[in-house]
């Protein structure tokens, strides 16, 4: 006797082939229609974007039903690249994007699996916040739980696409990332809710758009769609490893080897007065097109970078003397504290390029707290337990030089000085100044600002005075050497300290 192995599933797979269309269908043309005319992505697009092409298995598709396709959230697994993560993408036009109990549940499990199996979890944001929902509401664990777990654990990025309000806002800035598209804003509260709160008619672009989000440090990197903030999401990925129980992975082939960067003589003027672009150091030593600079709208007078050297993903944060002479600012500050704490959970090696005249002074800083600031910057890199590398190119004054890793045997894997370099408690003319020298004391002053490297190469005071054209090779060599040290498996950094 045949058996016909199908008998009686065919209504049921059509059935449930019927909702699951209902869910890809999303808040229908009519509305999407409108979404895409104001040059946004749908929800689906998106993860399709962001994701290697046919890598997606949706998680909770039925969730919401009919009467909320998706409840409002796309969520599933896919790979980047290859590598597997954790995906959601809020669905503006179901319902706002607002937040269910049943859709706080799929937020929530998102991050609970990418915790889970050590995968990256990414946020898509575009919604109104929590939804009313009467009686109806459950008590499910707040997704922000989950959220929070990822912190150290595995990369979270987030992705702000459309206007993001309330609960559903609140994962940018528990993230490692954030990304921004023009169409973008973020708040606490909408401006209806403004309004009604304060009095305050506000649009929602001068409320939280990039002007603003960016201006304020909470978004970190500006797409010019979605698309291009979607690949950025991709680009920021290709650093880092899958979870803190991994190192990053070393890139083969390009430019990986050995060369001399005589170029650096050209770029760097020799007098310490005269400005430059640091970006065009970091261009020349690290590997041929590697960089990917993170908030670089942000405490500008520091530049915090991703790159690669001989291949292996290292973090870069350098001093830029285009803005304040590279004085460190509070918002520099805190950018590369933030920055410092997110590569050495993943284990990225970090490479410090000094050229400074110290924290930034003056009342407008003050009241900014540069000291707690700076403090902040100064404890994530004496925390650090990835290797750490120094270059003062010229100059690094009293507290700059403390937040760049310059204080000798504090556990560097490497510290290097151009010649010529002036260190100490403060340049020549500020000394005079605050001493009152005459003018041949303020000659003897700079005369010693300017042996100060000989001087402190011949107490040992770094490893070791170089030629600016071998700064590549005895970075590179530095590197190679300090990652020895991985000879047992990684784990999450366990950071012991109040944090300033």
């Amino acid at each position: 006797m045949e058996f016909d192995g199908s008998e009686g599933w065919d209504g049921a797979l059509d059935d449930l082939e019927k909702r699951r269309a209902v869910s890809r269908a999303m808040g229908g043309e009519e509305r999407l229609a409108k979404h895409r005319a104001a040059g946004k992505l749908d929800a689906r697009a998106r993860v399709a974007h962001l994701l290697d092409p046919g890598s997606f298995l949706e998680l909770g598709t039925l969730v919401g039903g009919e009467d909320a396709p998706a409840d409002a959230i796309v969520m599933g697994s896919g790979r980047i690249d290859g590598r597997p993560v954790m995906v959601a993408a809020e669905d503006f036009t179901v319902k706002a994007g607002t937040i269910s109990s049943a859709a706080n549940a799929k937020r929530y499990r998102v991050a609970d699996i990418a915790v889970t199996d050590r995968v990256p979890c990414i946020m898509v944001l575009e919604g109104a916040g929590f939804r009313a929902e009467g009686g109806r509401h459950t008590r499910t664990p707040t997704d922000l739980i989950a959220q929070a777990r990822c912190s150290g654990r595995v990369p979270l990025v987030t992705a702000v696409l459309g206007a993001s309000a309330g609960h559903g806002a609140l994962v940018a800035p528990i993230s490692d990332f954030t990304v921004m598209s023009p169409t973008g804003s973020i708040f606490t509260a909408g401006p209806p809710v403004v309004y009604e709160s304060l009095g305050e008619q506000i649009s929602k672009e001068d409320l939280g758009g990039p002007d603003v989000a960016l201006a304020s440090g909470l978004i970190h990197n500006l797409g010019a769609d979605d698309a291009a903030a979607l690949a950025m999401v991709r680009a920021y990925l290709s650093y880092f490893p899958s979870s803190a129980w991994n190192y990053p992975a070393h890139v083969e082939g390009g430019d990986d080897g050995p060369r001399s960067v005589a170029e650096l003589l050209d770029v760097v003027p020799r007098n310490g007065r005269r400005v430059y672009d640091m970006r065009h150091v970091i261009d020349v030593v690290f590997d041929a097109d590697s960089v990917f600079e993170v908030q670089p709208a942000f405490g500008t007078s520091v530049i915090t970078a991703l790159a690669r050297l001989g291949g292996h993903p290292v973090a870069v944060v350098a001093n830029q003397p285009l803005v304040l002479a590279g004085s460190v600012s509070a918002d520099g500050a805190q950018k590369a504290a933030h920055f410092m704490e997110v590569a050495d959970s993943f284990h990225l090696p970090i490479v410090f390029l000094a050229d400074n005249p110290g924290v930034m002074p003056g009342s407008a800083s003050e009241k900014q707290a540069i000291l707690r600031a700076g403090a902040r910057m100064y404890a994530a890199q004496a925390r650090a337990q990835t290797p750490r590398f120094t270059v003062t190119l010229r100059k690094a004054y009293g507290f700059g030089s403390m937040v760049m890793g310059m204080i000798p045997f504090d556990g560097q894997s490497a510290v290097f000085t151009w010649p010529g370099a002036t260190m100490g408690a403060m340049g020549a003319a500020a000394m005079s100044r605050a001493r009152g020298s005459d003018v041949d004391e303020a000659e003897m002053l700079r005369a010693m600002e300017l042996e100060a490297s000989y001087n402190s190469a011949s107490t040992f005071g770094g490893d070791e005075l170089i030629d600016p054209r071998d700064t590549r090779n005895v970075l590179l060599h530095s590197l190679e050497r300090a990652l020895h040290r991985r000879q047992e498996a990684p784990t999450p950094v366990c950071r012991i300290g109040v944090t300033p």
